[in-house]
C-alpha cells in the first residue's frame, strides 16, 4: 500500500536535535530518549475527542430530522462512556453548497477546521449505528502518522457501466467502501486530499456512484492508499461490530394510497410492442393511476400523444408536457408524480411505503441522485431511468418558475435538476433507485425500488426476483 508517512523516526530525531541545539541529549543516550518519545507518540491511544464523525445527512426535512436524532444519540452514548465527546457534524449543515454531498469538495473546509485537532474522520449514513468504544478500538489499531482509508470492502463482480467499466480485466481487484457500514480517513490523508482537490479536480464532470469515485480519487492511479478492509465495520448485526445498519427503506407508517401516486410512463411508437408489454406484465397492476405518453396515440395501450416528436438524445419536451398535464384537470389530483421510462422496472408498493416518510406539501425531488460539475458549483439531479418522483408542491413550483427546455431533446432529468437547484429545492437521494441493472451493482439489493434497462436480461425475471413482493398486501 502506498502511503505518505509523517516524519519517520530518524528524521524526527534529527529535527528535534536541530531545534534543541547542543544539549545533554546530543549523545547516544539523548538520541535514544528522543527516539523513544517519538515511538511513544506514534502508539498513543486516541480518544473520542480525537474523532470527527460526519453524518451524510440531506436537506430534506425527513432526512435532516433523522440525522439530527442520530447525532443526539451518538453524543448521549459518548456522555455515558465518560471518555470525552467526539465532534459530530451533519453534512447538510456545513455549507449552503449543493455540491457538498459529494464529499471531496468539502474536504478543504474539514481540513481547515479540524485537520490539526482531529486524528480521524469517520463518515456514516443517517441509519448507521455506531458503538463508540469499539470504534475507538478499531481506529487505535492504525498509526495516525500514516495515511489510512478504512471501510467495509465492496468490489465489482463484472465490469460495470456505472463505474465506466473501470478495471474491466479484473473487476475484483479494486475495492471501495460500503457507506452503510461507515468509512474512515486518517487526518494525514484527509489533509493531503484537501490540498490536492483544490488544484486537481476529479477526471469526470459527473458524479454517479459516490463511493466508487471517492475510492478512485484516493487511490490516485496507484499513488495513494487502497481501501483497508475492516471486519468490524458491519451492515449486519453480529458480534464484535463497531457499526451496524438497519435499512434504506424505513418504516414511517402505512404506505401512501395507490390513489396518491400518478404514474407517467414515457414511451414512443417503436417501443409500443417491445417495452410496454413488459410494464403491463409486471408492475402496471400496482398503479392506481397510470398513463403512457408517446409521440403517437395508440388506443390498444392506450397512449397519449403529447405533441412532441420522438427524440433520441433526451426527452425534455415530453417530460415538461407531462408536468403540465399533471397540474391540469385532465388527470386525477394526486400528491405525487412518478415519471419513468418504458424500460424502468419498479416496485410501486415499496415506493408508496417510502413516500410515507415525506411531506407532499414540501417541494420534494426524490430518486437516485447524480451530480454534474459539482466541483464548480454545478447541480444535482435525479436520474431519469431510475424513476423521478416529484411532490405536487415541487411540480407547482417548477411550473410557476418559468423553467423551460431549451430543446425538446435536452436531457430532461438534468434540466429538471438545474431548475430545482436554482429554486433551492434539494435533490433527495435514495439508494433504492437504480439507473442500471442489478448486476451492475455490488451491494446486496434486497429491497430495491427500481432498476433500469432491458439490455442482456430477461426483464420479467428481474422484476420477479428483485422487485415483486409476493407476501405483501397491496393497500388501497
Amino acid at each position: 500500500m502506498a502511503r505518505r508517512n509523517a516524519l519517520q523516526g530518524g528524521e524526527a530525531v534529527a529535527l528535534l536535535l536541530l531545534c534543541l541545539g547542543a544539549s545533554a541529549e546530543d549523545g547516544p543516550t539523548g538520541r535514544a530518549h528522543a527516539a523513544q518519545r517519538q515511538e511513544d507518540a506514534s502508539h498513543a491511544s486516541i480518544g473520542l475527542s480525537d474523532v470527527v464523525l460526519v453524518i451524510q445527512s440531506q436537506r430534506n426535512s425527513f432526512h435532516a430530522r433523522r440525522a439530527g436524532e442520530r447525532k443526539v444519540e451518538i453524543l448521549q452514548r459518548a456522555a455515558e462512556l465518560g471518555q470525552g465527546a467526539p465532534v459530530v457534524l451533519l453534512l447538510h449543515e456545513l455549507s449552503t453548497f449543493e455540491r457538498d454531498w459529494s464529499i471531496l469538495p468539502l474536504l478543504p473546509n474539514l481540513s481547515a477546521t479540524y485537520g490539526l485537532s482531529a486524528s480521524w474522520f469517520f463518515f456514516l449514513e443517517e441509519q448507521t449505528s455506531v458503538t463508540l468504544a469499539k470504534l475507538l478500538q478499531v481506529l487505535n489499531r492504525y498509526q495516525v502518522q500514516e495515511e489510512w482509508f478504512l471501510g467495509k470492502r465492496l468490489h465489482d463482480n463484472e465490469p460495470s457501466i456505472i463505474h465506466h467499466y473501470a478495471f474491466s480485466e479484473d473487476p475484483g481487484s479494486f475495492s471501495y467502501p460500503d457507506p452503510a457500514a461507515g468509512w474512515a480517513l486518517s487526518s494525514l490523508l484527509l489533509r493531503r486530499l484537501a490540498e490536492r482537490i483544490q488544484h486537481m479536480q476529479p477526471k469526470s464532470d459527473f458524479t454517479i456512484d459516490l463511493k466508487h469515485e471517492i475510492a478512485l480519487y484516493i487511490w490516485e492511479d496507484g499513488n495513494g492508499p487502497k481501501l483497508t478492509a475492516v471486519p468490524e465495520f458491519c451492515t449486519e448485526t453480529r458480534e464484535n461490530c463497531a457499526t451496524t445498519f438497519t435499512t434504506y427503506l424505513p418504516h414511517c407508517g402505512s404506505p401512501v394510497s395507490r390513489k396518491e401516486v400518478f404514474v407517467a410512463v414515457k414511451t414512443c411508437k417503436k417501443f409500443h410492442s417491445q417495452r410496454v408489454p413488459v410494464v403491463k406484465a409486471t408492475w402496471e397492476k400496482d398503479a392506481g393511476f397510470i398513463e403512457y405518453y408517446s409521440d403517437v396515440a395508440d388506443a390498444s395501450i392506450p397512449t397519449i400523444a403529447v405533441g412532441v416528436p420522438n427524440t433520441e438524445r433526451g426527452h425534455c419536451g415530453k417530460t415538461f408536457a407531462i408536468l403540465k398535464r399533471f397540474l391540469s384537470n385532465a388527470v386525477p389530483k394526486t400528491d405525487w408524480l412518478l415519471v419513468v421510462d418504458d424500460d424502468t422496472l419498479i416496485s410501486l408498493p415499496r415506493l408508496r411505503r417510502l413516500l410515507r416518510c415525506y411531506d407532499p406539501k414540501e417541494a420534494v425531488s426524490l430518486g437516485e441522485r447524480y451530480g454534474y460539475s459539482l466541483h464548480l458549483n454545478g447541480y444535482s439531479y435525479t436520474t431519469g431511468g431510475a424513476g423521478m418522483v416529484l411532490s405536487r408542491a415541487a411540480v407547482s413550483l417548477l411550473a410557476s418558475s418559468g423553467c423551460r427546455c431549451h430543446d425538446d431533446d435536452a436531457p430532461d432529468d438534468m434540466v429538471l435538476g438545474r431548475c430545482l437547484t436554482s429554486l433551492g429545492v434539494p435533490i433527495t437521494h435514495s439508494p433504492l433507485f437504480h439507473q442500471a441493472r442489478p448486476q451492475d451493482y455490488s451491494e446486496t439489493l434486497e429491497q430495491a425500488v427500481s432498476f433500469h434497462k432491458h439490455w442482456n436480461i430477461d426483464p420479467v425475471t428481474v422484476y420477479k426476483l428483485w422487485l415483486q413482493d409476493t407476501h405483501t398486501r397491496d393497500e388501497l
